[in-house]
């Protein structure tokens, strides 16, 4: 008697409902290769596991090889202590991307020792995540022809469905959803199994049925079973992440839209590189968290995170670990999440949120004025950041929009030397009209001549003394301007409500 848990199975390897994935002839070849490493590479829950291990007992060699995991810190002693063993037999390193920078040196090191003595008794096969062996080749860049690298992509239908349907052959049903499952696991056999497991429980197939029968079960009331049940697991924990190592209600959200955009992505995983390159309006608020440190931080030191997220500083890759929770963001209610998470606006059209406009003197005030609202994860124009966009531009033509109307707020440092200078000048005519609208903020320095600037008169502003303790006083300019976003994000959010 077969029983559900042993067929549509959520953990362990697949009994009944195994497919051999388009990658296995290559597999089989490699893993049977004497001597030379293997990485297999691909997101999570998409067979990776399983094939190598069905593949090492068709080949059977199973019972022979050492099985560990990067996960447990015994595993990480053993795997250390490789490169000192004269002969170790083959040794499989699972989650090997999860191994620290000297270890993961250490191994690239050792897989060019193994490939260059073509030894018949040390062989090493490593599993991780996208990118896996593109991040090994870095720490050594001649090992590129001397490993084999599978990539597991993410499986076609037809293959998913092979799948589901040995599983109905084991129970003796038709899933009346098969179509649904396949389309809702976007390639993923642990997804396909996951829901398949469900639509059994909701038609009360527990275990193989002496009469066939055809599931009568409604793949919504499936879908909203699953992710109830996925919320109380990873719903809180999400919520955490999105809001980052320090929560700003009015700031850009950045590690909200690092989700959003895994949850976008094919591949299970995100390169953020070119997360950013398609996404300039993230550029300072991502590379923020990430160059300073705060998005490692933010997963390695919350345990809940880092079992299902996993941020390569190297080949800087963020990835899901947990097909589950691949599945989670997907469900997710795009739209209402970052409410619940207490944003106050996250759509947001402006390119910057501030742009700042002064004169070369003082752009030390500039710079610390730029770097705090930065760690306040708003998008700020400070023009020694542009300097790479502007090579080979018409300067004017890149400027004039960006004081024009890409940032939300303008804000202009007048000191003794703005009126002076030839590119303050020309700002100022770009935002001028801006006044009007209520989007330039005048900061006055006691030390410029009255007078200076008069149309900044007419509007509020801030006083800057450059004789007052300067790091205070850019603490509460940056304050002031926090605030004023979210008094106008907060109007933004009631108007919408009216409308």
């Amino acid at each position: 008697m077969k029983h559900l848990e042993n067929v549509f199975k959520t953990s362990g390897i697949p009994t009944y409902t195994f497919v051999r994935p388009l990658e296995y002839p290559a597999l089989l070849v490699a893993l049977r290769t004497p001597g030379r490493g293997v990485v297999i590479e691909g997101p999570s829950g998409i067979g990776k596991t399983t094939a190598v291990t069905r593949a090492l007992e068709e080949l059977g060699v199973a019972q022979a090889v050492t099985k560990v995991s990067s996960r447990r810190s015994e595993d990480v002693e053993l795997i250390r202590a490789l490169p000192t063993m004269k002969s170790f037999g083959a040794v499989l390193i699972d989650d090997f991307h999860r191994l620290p920078d000297d270890l993961r040196q250490e191994m690239a090191d050792l897989l060019k020792l193994l490939a260059d003595e073509e030894t018949q008794d040390r062989k090493l096969v490593l599993i991780g995540i996208n990118k896996a062996g593109e991040s090994l080749i870095r720490f050594a860049h001649d090992l590129n022809t001397r490993l084999e690298v599978i990539s597991f992509e993410v499986n076609p239908d037809e293959k998913v469905t092979e799948a589901l349907t040995l599983g109905e052959a084991a129970l003796n049903i038709e899933l009346n959803i098969k179509t649904d499952i396949t389309g809702a696991s976007h390639g993923s056999f642990y997804i396909a199994q996951m829901l398949a497991h469900q639509a059994c429980l909701d038609a009360g197939v527990l275990e193989e049925q002496s009469i066939f029968r055809a599931t009568l079960v409604s793949f919504e009331s499936v879908r909203g079973r699953v992710f109830e049940r996925l919320s109380r697991t990873f719903m809180e924990r999400t919520k955490r992440f999105a809001r980052g190592t320090r929560f700003r209600r009015e700031g850009r959200a950045p590690y909200l839209r690092l989700l959003h955009l895994l949850a976008q992505s094919q591949e299970w995983s995100l390169n953020l590189d070119q997360a950013i390159a398609a996404n300039p309006g993230l550029a300072g608020s991502i590379t923020q968290i990430v160059e300073k440190g705060y998005l490692v931080d933010l997963i390695t030191k919350d345990v809940e995170l880092a079992a299902v997220l996993h941020f390569d500083s190297t080949s800087r890759i963020l990835s899901v670990e947990d097909p589950q929770f691949v599945y989670f963001l997907r469900s997710l209610s795009w739209s209402r999440f970052p409410q619940e998470v207490g944003f106050l606006a996250v759509d947001i059209p402006a390119k910057y949120d501030f742009a700042l406009s002064f004169a070369g003197p003082d752009r030390d005030l500039a710079a610390a004025l730029h770097s705090t609202l930065q760690d306040m994860e708003f998008e700020v124009f400070y023009d020694h950041n542009e300097q790479h966009r502007i090579l080979a531009e018409d300067i004017e033509d890149y400027l004039r929009p960006i004081y024009q109307s890409d940032a939300l707020f303008v804000v202009a440092l007048l000191g003794p030397e703005f009126p002076k200078r030839i590119w303050t000048k020309f700002e100022s005519e770009q935002f001028r009209e801006r006044f009007r609208q209520g989007s330039v903020i005048p900061v006055w320095f006691t030390n410029a001549p009255p007078g200076m600037f008069d149309e900044s008169t007419r509007v509020g502003g801030i006083t800057f003394d450059p004789g007052r303790d300067r790091a205070a006083q850019i603490e509460e300019i940056a304050e002031l301007l926090r605030r004023k976003i979210a008094d106008t994000r907060n109007e933004t959010v009631e108007s919408k409500k009216l409308s």
